[in-house]
């Protein structure tokens, strides 16, 4: 979030370009380990030959709208929990709760009209990876040649900056995230092809892992954490040993009754809008693009419209303010 605010109403695009690259880093080292059998992004929900484009659509526009009115998305939510911040505790409480509430509870009527009986199917193309369907169209094997032009043309962009090229902190994050990504390919990959129990494939995200964090809280006993459930701790974890090295561990509550009402509703268009597009950020930005699912791209292209659409509410009090030249948006 800070990122997209940074790159519209600052001229800093740094954030966006580190965003990016993580992006391209995950995505090459994904296909790599793809090519040489280690990692099987395809057992994922991301490539499942259903594609719900209302889903992308809608709930990426509600995740975005969300974001701007918490400041974070959920993985930043965990970094600031890390160091104190209680107003993330009741975002991310939130989220959970809206997550499961979307997954299986009452909001889920909802999408399964609007998104699961509107799907698209590309069954007939082997599910929605960017590869497959232009392997498809061309008859020739053009997973490698998809792959490589997608990341070229990203790590493109992110280095034609000539400032950028000089942000070794901002790159090093970019390298690591991205690397993290294809990590949990790998790791996720092998438990399923070994564990006498079924095994979903990921690499990261953070919604409903939140909800399934929440849930092993209460139904310890019921069944065993996952690998998002252990993302999820250590992100907190390493966001709490970073804020303690920096001696920047402090106690942050809402300061009234409205924040926190933006607060409750930041989280519940996150949570919901998270499920209805299959990811958030990280899901769907730098995991779902690593697969090459054609739904990343289009629901982070949402998302950012649902966060410049949540900016131009809170900071030029309207939404259709968004409608109007960037340039001539008052600074923040």
């Amino acid at each position: 979030m800070s990122a997209l605010e940074r790159h519209w109403y600052a001229s800093d695009s740094h954030g966006v370009r580190s965003w990016a690259l993580a992006a391209a880093v995950a995505l090459v080292l994904t296909q790599t380990l793809v090519a040489v059998g280690l990692a099987d992004p395809g057992r994922s929900f991301y490539l499942m030959p259903l594609f719900g484009l209302t889903g992308a659509v809608i709930g990426g526009l509600a995740f975005g709208f969300g974001m701007a009115l918490v400041g974070t998305c959920g993985f930043g939510a965990l970094v600031r929990l890390g160091g104190g911040s209680l107003r993330s505790l009741v975002v991310l409480l939130v989220l959970g709760l809206s997550a499961m509430a979307a997954q299986r509870g009452l909001s889920a009527l909802a999408r399964v009209k609007l998104v699961d009986d509107l799907a698209i199917d590309f069954s007939l193309v082997g599910g929605q990876s960017m590869g497959a369907i232009a392997s498809a169209v061309t008859g020739l094997d053009l997973h490698a040649a998809v792959a490589a032009l997608i990341a070229a043309g990203l790590t493109w962009w992110v280095f034609r900056d000539r400032a950028y090229r000089r942000a070794r902190l901002a790159i090093g994050a970019s390298l690591t995230v991205g690397a993290v990504i294809a990590f949990g390919w790998v790791a996720t990959t092998l438990a399923a092809r070994h564990s006498f129990f079924p095994v979903q494939v990921e690499a990261g995200s953070f919604v409903v892992p939140v909800a399934d964090t929440i849930l092993q809280a209460i139904l310890f006993t019921g069944i065993g954490p996952d690998y998002g459930v252990g993302l999820v701790i250590g992100v907190v974890v390493g966001a709490s040993l970073c804020a303690w090295r920096s001696h920047d561990v402090r106690w942050e509550a809402c300061d009234d009754a409205r924040e926190l009402g933006r607060h409750f509703a930041g989280g519940f268009l996150m949570g919901t809008g998270g499920v209805f597009a299959l990811g958030c950020t990280v899901g769907q930005g730098i995991t779902a693009l690593s697969a090459m699912a054609l739904s990343a791209p289009v629901v982070i292209v949402a998302i950012m419209a649902g966060a410049r659409l949540g900016l131009a509410y809170l900071i030029e009090g309207s939404i259709m303010a968004a409608f109007r030249r960037l340039d001539d948006a008052p600074a923040r």
